[in-house]
Order: structure tokens, then sequence, then C-alpha cells
């Protein structure tokens, strides 16, 4: 699982049958400096790439969640579908802690 920003909101025009009415959210994962920059940091957007997430939690704008990619993502559907992430959990709060030098 990963963490990330929810920056949006993904409307589409055509979707696959099982996915009609599916809420998609659009979302800036957290990397390395995101923890270590502390929680200003969170709410920046990160340089990798934004992804397309479906969400049947209710992730809104600003929400940190935390998202399944990959064949795992579509495990829950019977039968599986084309999706690439989802929404696996509303993260309220993180704490991050580095390692203290030995």
């Amino acid at each position: 699982m990963r963490l990330g920003t929810v920056i949006g909101r993904v409307t589409l025009s055509q979707a696959v049958g099982s996915l009609k009415g599916a809420r998609w959210l659009l979302v800036s994962p957290f990397n390395k400096e995101h923890f270590q920059n502390g929680a200003e940091a969170l709410n920046e957007i990160s340089e990798e790439p934004s992804l397309v997430v479906y969400d049947n939690l209710g992730g809104g704008v600003g929400d940190t969640i935390g998202f399944i990619e990959g064949r795992e993502a579509a495990s829950p559907f019977d039968p599986p579908i084309p999706i690439d992430a989802i929404n696996a959990a509303l993260v309220d709060e993180t704490f991050y802690t580095p390692k203290k030098d030995a």
C-alpha cells in the first residue's frame, strides 16, 4: 500500500458497464521527501506522476489515502475488472520517525 494526497476528481465520458457511476480520484503519491519534511510537506504535489484511483470509501480533495496498485486492485471484484489502483484506506494522521544514526 502507498499513501498519497487527493488532488482532484475524475469524470468519465465512457466507462466499462460494471464501473458506471463509480467514483474516481486523482492522487499525487507521496515520496520519501514528503515524510522527511513533516506534515506541511504532505500537502505538496509530488514530482511523481499522478494516478487515477477507484474510490468506494468517499475520499475527497485534500484527503490522505492509502491506495493499492496492480493486480491486487482488481481482486475485490468478481470477475476482475480493468482497475489499476483502488482506495484502500482514509488516513487521519501520519507519523514519521527517522532511524537514528548509530
